[in-house]
Formats: C-alpha cells, sequence, structure tokens
C-alpha cells in the first residue's frame, strides 16, 4: 500500500479541519443552489454488502450505464466540497496508468474509476457509525435534518459534475442503514450481493492479514484507511454492529486471533438483518434485491438482466454494461480451511445460508 505522503497530508488536514470544510460545503451548495435544484434526485441505487460480497464489480458494472453518475476516487479527500474540489482537479489533468488497488485482488484502477466515498460524510454527522461498542443501526428515528440537507444536496452536486441523471453508489456499511435511507429518498433501490460464506469469510480474512501487514509496514496506513471509511479489516477494524451480545462475540472472538469464527458471525447478522428486512418489512421488499455473486459469475446476462428491472433501468441504456459482462470470471476460489475451521464457521451461518440457497457443508 502506497501512501504519498502529499496525500496523507491531505486526509490528516481534511480530518483536522472537517467541521470548517463542512461549512465551507454548505457555501458551495448556496453558492450553487439554481443549479443544484434544477438536477432531480430521482431512483438512486445503492449497492450494499459485507466486504469481498462483490459491491465493487456490481459498481463498476452499474457505472457503466448511461446516465449514471458515481463517486470517484478523484472525490476523496475533499468530500465536503465536491464541486469545488473536482474544478480544482480538472485544471490540472493528470494521465495515469492502472494500478491494482491494495487488496491485491487483480482490480486495477485510476482516479477516475467509481468508488464508494459516502463513508466519510455519515461518519461526521453520525460518530457511533463505527464506535466498537455502539449499535450501528439508524432508522428514520435518528433523522438529523442538518445530515439530510448536506447530504442530498452532496449527491446532486455528483450528478451536476458527473453530468448523470441517476446516482448509483457502493456503500458497505449501508445494509444497517437502509430503514433510514429508504424514509429520506423514498423511490432509492438497493442492491444486495451475497457470497457463499465460506469463500467469502476466507476472504475477509486473507484481506485483514493483508491490511495489517501493510499497517507494519508503514504505520499511517490504518489512519489514511479510517479517513476513508474503512474499518473492515487492519489494526483499525471495527464489526458492524447489530446487536451488542453478538457484536461483543465478534471482538471477542477478534482479540484471541479467532478471525474466522468473528467473520462468521458478521456474516450472519449482516444477511440476517437483510433477510429480516426482506420479509418482515412490507414496505421495503420490494425496493431491495438480493443478488449471489455466484450467480453473477455463473449467469452473468440473466443476473444483470434481474439487476436493471429491479433498478429499472432499459436495457437499452446498458449495453457497455452487458458488454463488460463478458470479461467477468467465471472460476470461483475453494478455500482450504481446517475442519475445525469449517465446523465453526458452518455453525454460525448454517441457518442463514440455507435461506440464499446456501447447502449444509
Amino acid at each position: 500500500m502506497d501512501i504519498r505522503t502529499a496525500d496523507y497530508f491531505l486526509i490528516r488536514f481534511c480530518q483536522r479541519f472537517e467541521p470548517l470544510l463542512r461549512r465551507v460545503g454548505n457555501w458551495e451548495t448556496r453558492h450553487l443552489a439554481e443549479r443544484l435544484e434544477a438536477v432531480p434526485l430521482e431512483k438512486p441505487v445503492f449497492v450494499t454488502g459485507l466486504a469481498r460480497s462483490g459491491t465493487t464489480l456490481l459498481l463498476e458494472l452499474l457505472a457503466t450505464i448511461d446516465g449514471a453518475a458515481t463517486h470517484r476516487y478523484r472525490d476523496f479527500p475533499f468530500l465536503t466540497i465536491p464541486y469545488s474540489w473536482n474544478r480544482y482537479l480538472d485544471r490540472f489533468p493528470v494521465q495515469q496508468q492502472p494500478v491494482e488497488r491494495a487488496h491485491q485482488d487483480r482490480i486495477f484502477v485510476t482516479r477516475e474509476n467509481p468508488e464508494a466515498m459516502e463513508e466519510p460524510l455519515w461518519h461526521a454527522f453520525f460518530p457511533r457509525v463505527h464506535s466498537a461498542t455502539a449499535l450501528h443501526r439508524l432508522t428514520p428515528d435518528d433523522a438529523d435534518p442538518k445530515f439530510e440537507s448536506f447530504y442530498t444536496a452532496h449527491l446532486r452536486k455528483i450528478l451536476l459534475i458527473r453530468n448523470g441523471r441517476r446516482y448509483f453508489a457502493k456503500g458497505n456499511y449501508h445494509i444497517p442503514r437502509i430503514e433510514y435511507l429508504a424514509q429520506l429518498l423514498p423511490d432509492a433501490r438497493f442492491v444486495i450481493p451475497i457470497r457463499e460464506p465460506l469463500t467469502h469469510i476466507h476472504s475477509l480474512v486473507r484481506q485483514h492479514e493483508l491490511f495489517t501487514g501493510y499497517a507494519v509496514a508503514d504505520p499511517r496506513a490504518p489512519r489514511y484507511l479510517e479517513a476513508a471509511g474503512h474499518f473492515e479489516f487492519g489494526p483499525q477494524r471495527v464489526p458492524i454492529r447489530l446487536d451488542q451480545v453478538e457484536g461483543d462475540r465478534i471482538l471477542e472472538a477478534w482479540s484471541r486471533g479467532d478471525e474466522y469464527l468473528g467473520y462468521a458471525i458478521q456474516w450472519k447478522e449482516l444477511y440476517g438483518f437483510a433477510e429480516n428486512l426482506r420479509h418482515n418489512r412490507s414496505d421495503l421488499a420490494s425496493r431491495i434485491l438480493l443478488v449471489r455473486y455466484e450467480d453473477l459469475c455463473s449467469q452473468p446476462h440473466q443476473t444483470m438482466g434481474r439487476i436493471l428491472d429491479h433498478i429499472d433501468v432499459d436495457p437499452k441504456d446498458a449495453t457497455r454494461t452487458f458488454e463488460r459482462l463478458n470479461d467477468i470470471s467465471k472460476s470461483q476460489h475453494v478455500p482450504e480451511l481446517s475442519d475445525n475451521q469449517r465446523s465453526a464457521v458452518w455453525k454460525e451461518v448454517a441457518a442463514i445460508a440455507a435461506t440464499y440457497g446456501y447447502p449444509d457443508k
């Protein structure tokens, strides 16, 4: 993980002066008021799932839809003033060769690639969403008018900057916020990718080991990742807390080095919560689509057709999306786990996994 000194200085600046930059962001909104008022915020789409479930792949695909607008790597770290920051960057264009991202997962990016960038905004207004001890679920009862005004203006700015018609976002922490987002944006749609639990959890453990290594090599790495809103793996790792008891179990497992058990409990909690929303909230069921990563790989065109239908996109506007489907790898990594690891993981996830069509191991 290569962190440039200049980039690290900028993220530290943004962290230190976040309240000031937020006020500047409000000034930017007032300055753009007439233009933003003319930008419709209609049918936004949120791709959300546990890290390593296929959220990046889905965002990359959906970003090729005609009229799609997403955050990009270039929007970081001045997320509170996206319009001004992008105008500044446009004055100094840089030619970049794609480089493999820090995850070492054969995804190559430049600063123009779509990426998850909402998280620092949520963290600024709701600090508890990455607390190691507080619950992270947000519902309409947590409504904050200042956040809602800032956030919806921000989404319109992204649409304005990208000259887009539909906003698409990736947010690995948005499942606990679906109820809030659904109330705030009544025509929003949610796409939740899910992955076979043994493979998924093994991938999470490998990423934690990788990012922990980065932190050993460069002590600045955890703060950089925290500023970008990444708490999935590395020393700054925090579980997504939906239940106090289960959240404590995750921390306890991780504290004694049982990475597989901790992530298994997290998998069960997050996708169990999603299942509850789909089946016990009639007002949300039609707005949430679960997509199995394995289906996207084995039946990409059919699966993408379901996604487009769910988010109300005409396939004629997704020609490039369907072309990109030909590049999806159909091979699936089979993790080498000990019998004890497999047993411990499956004991946690079996009931939820069965509801998503994953057979008992």
